[in-house]
């Protein structure tokens, strides 16, 4: 990961002196943007006759998966509590960058930017958010409105004791399992479109029999396969404070550190974002984030993992390179 972050960052030097006019463009545009009030979706920003286009679309192309009531079926729902309060704090926009580059999920990337203006639409409505007499535009100025502080209830917890499942691997199989593989696929946009046909596999690879590491990459698109890369960090983060969760060489793992903690929300927030950007398509935006991401993992890795410990044998220093020191792992170097 180390060697990607530093291909990232030589492409981003060579590229400052061409991009400073272009920075502070948006610099200025960005301030003038955020001294304007930011709007709501409580304010009206649809009309009524884009939500009624929005509905035929809708049972056209998402009631099969979303249901004809927009309650859920194959997918999750569309109207709600859970569906609002999932919004809070974003930009309308991320809402219809999703739409408009992911949905329908057979087919993605087909809705032009009207019908995915109207869809939004029909689904403000559906949640009892007023009309207006301007319709919602059909490009990024849907960046200037945002959803309610307070959209929805949180979604209440089922009454009863909390469920406790102490962890099966350590942190290392953490890290080898999940946070690695999905890590490096990410990385890899920097050098590959996602959107891009996949390369045939070689008549040589296919003699050899099967590989569990092409399994799987001609039934997800490229696109998506970056999609669930960023939703499996996020999502699989949090074992990182589980109580019980040992490092490899049995040590406790620091789940109360504060610097864990914080290395662990940075990389939840990280993913996210980076979820956001693949959500655009754009294989810049999320070439650029990966640098983000790389910075996360060096943080943590320099803190907890890379720090070199006296040795017990000649008082000489365990390299923090060698797969083999295990003895300084989860061991804060503070």
């Amino acid at each position: 990961m180390t060697a990607r972050h530093r291909t990232t960052s030589i492409r981003f030097l060579r590229a400052v002196g061409l991009a400073l006019v272009t920075l502070a463009l948006v610099a200025i545009a960005s301030a003038l943007m955020q001294a304007q009030t930011t709007r709501t979706v409580q304010e009206g920003v649809y009309t009524d006759a884009q939500a009624t286009r929005g509905q035929a679309v809708y049972a056209q192309q998402c009631a099969g998966c979303h249901g004809a009531a927009l309650k859920g079926a194959q997918g999750p729902p569309l109207v709600g509590d859970a569906f609002l309060a999932n919004r809070q704090g974003e930009q309308l926009f991320t809402l219809v960058a999703k739409v408009r580059n992911t949905m329908p999920l057979d087919a993605p990337g087909q809705l032009t930017a009207p019908q995915t203006s109207d869809l939004i639409a029909f689904v403000l409505k559906s949640n009892g958010f007023p009309s207006s007499r301007t319709e919602l535009a059909a490009d990024a100025s849907t960046s200037a409105i945002g959803w309610p502080k307070k959209a929805g209830a949180q979604v209440a917890v089922a009454a009863g004791p909390a469920r406790s499942y102490p962890p099966v691997g350590n942190v290392a199989q953490l890290m080898r399992g999940i946070f690695f593989p999905n890590s490096n696929m990410i990385f890899t946009v920097q050098t590959h479109d996602p959107g891009a046909p996949a390369p045939k596999p070689s008549p040589d690879a296919q003699a050899n029999g099967f590989s569990w590491v092409d399994w799987g990459a001609g039934i997800y698109g490229g696109w998506q396969l970056v999609d669930n890369a960023a939703i499996a960090l996020a999502d699989v983060s949090p074992l990182m404070l589980t109580p019980g969760l040992k490092c490899e060489n049995g040590r406790p793992a620091p789940v109360t550190d504060p610097d864990w903690i914080k290395f662990t929300e940075e990389m939840i927030h990280i993913s996210k974002q980076t979820l956001k950007a693949a959500q655009t398509r754009n294989q810049e935006m999320v070439s650029d984030a990966t640098g983000d991401l790389a910075d996360a993992c060096a943080a943590c890795h320099r803190a907890y993992r890379d720090v070199v410990r006296p040795g017990a044998r000649g008082g000489g220093g365990l390299d923090p390179n060698d797969p083999s020191n295990k003895a300084g792992r989860c061991v804060s170097r503070k």
